[in-house]
């Protein structure tokens, strides 16, 4: 029962604080003439005697029921009052205590895995070209061994430079937060004097273009389906943690064969988050300040108009399956005896003429055609032009799971165009952008 109620069913109460003064009374008080009524009939003058001594026992009447009524109503508001300010001093209190508790764990993490600089210049070898594993977006990446015989990859981030800064303090930020087993580790990281470098697990076969993509690696030793395979349902994985498991939703931007690092037993690992954009847990996407990632696996919807959301990266993963497929660049795409055309062209035109096949590695075999074809058929559902109709990555994950499930048909895919790719398309096409 709330306080009106209670006052509704009182003769009379009068609640007076410091911001608020509340009466009730069951006659008019407040000396509005017109809504008074009409006054009393003149009194007998037999009876005029005894009229003051009736409105004095009037009088006090009920002014003995105002002040019965209000004691209790005062009692009650008071110990409403009191246990609503202690809730919510205690609710504060706890708010308080919890944020800074997470704000000191995040704090002795970042403890723990700080690097004096002199040890990561031991681990490398001074940084020596025996150590230099490849170069990054932000700096280049050396190999290292610290005192405990661990191997680690460190990469060395670009002195002096803004952007470098900010994937370096935004990479550090994500990685401590995930952990999962088709994600790169964070092992560590050091700042000081004018470096920043960030310590990862050492990833044993480096990363997946060198495998598809490198000719001499290439033709030595091809990568086969079933590696292939497990590559592609890796990455799948750690996309659906990123965007629907982790603590944090995740948006990679970024996603490419060079950014997806293979294990001794080939098991993906995604890797560098410098420019990945952290989501609300109820967000579903964004509009970005700046134009970062890789010409070619960018989605639409982000080349134009900056959008960004988790289809952003299912676009970029169904390039992926059909640069697995068929062992070639988007960049780069060439099949001989065929008209040229760009990747997405060439295999959406081939879908509509039943010979899928035609994009498909020679080096795979037949045997695993229905496989092969059904990887074709998702990664066609991943790069369609309008973001809806692309698939979610759990979706994705399922379909490659179960192969009763059944897919929609795919529609023309985004960046459909019969014009063949510029001849310096190769090394416009592998670079990464930050701003347009």
């Amino acid at each position: 029962m709330d306080l009106f109620s209670v006052i509704q069913i009182c003769q009379g109460a009068r609640v007076i604080t410091p911001s608020c003064n509340l009466r009730y009374e069951i006659y008019s008080f407040y000396g509005n003439l017109t809504d008074v009524g009409p006054p009393p009939p003149p009194v007998p003058v037999s009876n005029r005697s005894s009229t003051p001594q009736v409105e004095i026992n009037q009088k006090s009447h009920r002014s003995h029921s105002t002040i019965v009524i209000v004691i209790p109503i005062m009692g009650s508001l008071v110990l409403i009052i009191s246990i609503a300010s202690i809730c919510i001093l205690l609710r504060r209190k706890k708010r308080k205590k919890s944020a800074t508790n997470l704000n000191k764990e995040e704090i002795e993490n970042f403890n723990s895995l700080q690097y004096s600089f002199e040890a990561i210049k031991v681990a490398t070898n001074d940084f020596s070209n025996d150590n230099y594993l490849g170069e990054g977006a932000f700096g280049a990446v050396y190999k290292g061994k610290l005192p405990d015989e661990q191997e680690i990859a460190v990469k060395r981030l670009a002195r002096n430079s803004v952007q470098g800064d900010v994937q370096f303090k935004n990479e550090i930020l994500i990685l401590t937060k995930l952990q999962h087993r088709n994600l790169v580790r964070l092992l560590g990281f050091c700042f000081e004097e004018e470096e920043m470098l960030l310590i990862y697990e050492f990833v044993i076969n480096k990363s997946l273009d060198s495998f598809l993509f490198d000719p001499i690696q290439s033709s030595s030793s091809s990568m086969p389906w079933e590696t292939r395979y497990r590559v592609i349902n890796g990455i799948a994985r750690g996309l659906v943690y990123l965007h629907e498991d982790s603590r944090l939703r995740i948006v990679h931007r970024d996603l490419k064969a060079g950014n997806v690092l293979l294990d001794t037993d080939f098991n993906p690992k995604i890797a560098d988050f410098g420019m990945a954009k952290l989501f609300n847990i109820d967000q579903t996407q964004s509009v970005a300040s700046t134009m970062v990632g890789t010409f070619g696996y960018m989605a639409p919807e982000y080349v134009l108009h900056g959008h960004v959301s988790t289809k952003s990266d299912v676009f970029s993963f169904g390039i992926l399956i059909l640069e697995i497929v068929s062992g070639q660049r988007i960049s780069s795409f060439k099949i001989i005896g065929e008209k040229p055309e760009n990747l997405l062209t060439f295999a959406w035109n081939k879908w509509l003429e039943g010979k899928a096949w035609n994009i498909v590695d020679p080096t795979l075999p037949s045997a695993f055609s229905t496989e092969i074809l059904r990887c074709i058929h998702i990664g066609l559902l991943c790069v369609q032009h309008n973001m809806a109709d692309r698939p979610t990555m759990s979706s994705v994950e399922l379909m490659l799971s179960s192969s009763s499930l059944s897919l929609q048909v795919p529609s023309q895919p985004a960046f459909f165009t019969r014009s063949h790719t510029p001849s310096n398309a190769t090394s416009q096409g592998n670079t990464s952008i930050r701003s347009i």
